[in-house]
């Protein structure tokens, strides 16, 4: 129910971490939102970017990985979803700007990537981001109020992806 992320059509706005916690019912999370990933830069300020995201991915209990359904699928993505495969946390692929297209066709090639069914939402709409939130957060116990610790943000979920393709959006 903020703006603190950073929105602009400009890729490499956000350049390192940011932390919210999320609610979505009585469900309470921590959203990391990360700045472009490349898995494979070597220096300069796009290997510190990668840097932070690889720090979120580490901390995340689930992460989202948020393409761009405008675009479709690059080479990029396929690098990213590589290195997420790796990551041993488990990965919930998100087709971003999916407003007003045929959502079957947006997702059909992002199946390629081998994470399951994407996932076809309109972070700048709304346009099913709490079907997302909820199947990220059913992968995770609903724990009793007594149980609960105030400090405790509940899951974390980092979203990760290349430059400008919606992160910042949908936080």
């Amino acid at each position: 129910k903020s703006r603190d992320a950073l929105v602009a059509d400009q890729p490499g706005l956000t350049r390192d971490r940011h932390y919210g916690v999320g609610r979505l019912g009585d469900r309470d999370f921590l959203v990391v939102d990360t700045a472009g990933f490349d898995p494979v830069a070597k220096d300069g300020i796009m290997h510190e970017m990668a840097r932070q995201a690889e720090q979120a991915i580490v901390e995340a209990d689930a992460l989202l990985f948020l393409t761009d359904g405008r675009v479709g699928l690059t080479p990029h993505d396929e690098q990213i979803a590589a290195h997420l495969r790796r990551a041993g946390r488990p990965v919930h692929l998100v087709v971003n700007k999916g407003e007003g297209m045929n959502r079957g066709l947006v997702a059909a090639e992002f199946h390629a990537l081998g994470l399951g069914d994407p996932l076809v939402i309109s972070s700048a709409h709304g346009d099913g981001v709490k079907a997302l939130l909820e199947l990220v957060l059913a992968d995770f116990p609903v724990e009793p109020d007594e149980d609960r610790d105030a400090s405790d943000g509940g899951p974390a979920v980092a979203i990760v992806g290349r430059p400008n393709v919606g992160k910042s959006t949908l936080i």
